[in-house]
């Protein structure tokens, strides 16, 4: 039962693999992926994407100046500050639960849909502060009505993940996430320039 237009959209591709997994007699393994953040732990890649919009990209972009502030969608949440609540999963760990899952069906595995992430939630105030901290800088947040379609929660129900795929995160931390994707950023800024 997806809450959002998004969530709806990827229930769609899970349906469509599914079909053809019983029509072709294919097996896989559907990873439900969380808010990925964080960039390769040696610098080598991470998200480059310009006017992104995933939290923690904008974030760092903000501590770092390239915006001028970050607005927060939405402080009348049901939740302890009031903003919504995610879970964030480091990138590195997703690949790793993208090699458990060939080497689940290389060995035999049976067709899988699992949820990849930590299993707890920061509020958004929570992931800026993160920021702030890691990088040793304050900068400005503005309040701003709600996104249509944001839910209030999002938190992985993980234990399927890591029975079946026997996946170890090694960057479960949010702090570490920070660090890594302000590296990369970093990096990209002196790239620029």
């Amino acid at each position: 039962m997806p809450t959002s237009p998004y969530g709806s959209s990827k229930l769609m591709s899970e349906t469509m693999l599914r079909d053809a997994g019983i029509a072709h007699g294919l097996r896989h393994v559907i990873l439900r992926y969380f808010n990925v953040a964080g960039a390769d732990p040696l610098g080598r890649t991470g998200q480059s994407t310009k006017a992104a919009t995933h939290l923690i990209k904008v974030a760092v972009e903000t501590a770092l100046g390239r915006r001028p502030k970050i607005d927060v969608f939405g402080a009348d949440y049901p939740t302890p500050d009031g903003t919504c609540i995610r879970d964030y999963i480091h990138v590195s760990d997703l690949v790793g639960a993208h090699s458990d899952a060939l080497a689940y069906l290389r060995d035999g595995g049976t067709s899988a849909t699992l949820n990849c992430g930590y299993g707890r939630g920061f509020s958004v105030l929570d992931a800026i502060d993160t920021v702030k901290c890691v990088a040793g800088v304050d900068f400005k947040v503005e309040l701003a009505p709600r996104r249509a379609g944001d839910p209030t929660q999002i938190v992985a129900a993980c234990d399927r993940v890591r029975s079946t795929l026997e996946w170890r995160p090694r960057f479960d931390d949010l702090q570490t996430i920070v660090a890594h994707a302000l590296a990369w950023e970093r990096k990209l800024s002196k790239r620029a320039s």
